[in-house]
């Protein structure tokens, strides 16, 4: 038999369909996602006092100049420092003086860490 004498079969891609199925999966992901929530104006709340003293001796803690702080309370490092001439805030001072009582003035920000 030759090939002149078959009659014409119109032939259909896999890919003819395929496109067609895929465009359509897509639309029905984006129908399904839900909307994004609405973006909040609000500004963040201030900080209250005890926040800002609690950032101040954390960053006393990280500071090198004042020497280690492991194994001792912060008002014990304060001292430390100035009796080595280290010259540490007058500020920090009076703030764990006020706050002698609350671990979280006392301690320093690695003492539950072991050494």
């Amino acid at each position: 038999m030759s090939v002149e004498n078959t009659p014409c079969l119109s032939v259909s891609l896999i890919t003819d369909s395929y496109k067609v199925v895929k465009r359509s999966r897509r639309e029905e992901k984006r129908e399904k996602r839900a909307p994004s929530p609405p973006q909040k104006d609000t500004e963040p709340r201030p900080l209250t006092a005890r926040e800002i003293e609690l950032q101040e001796l954390r960053q006393f803690d990280q500071d090198w100049r004042y020497g280690p702080c492991t194994g001792i309370s912060r008002l014990q490092r304060w001292e430390r420092a100035a009796q080595h001439g280290l010259n540490p805030p007058q500020e920090i001072r009076d703030m764990l003086l006020s706050a002698d009582t609350d671990p979280d003035y006392t301690h320093c920000l690695w003492s539950d860490y072991p050494l």
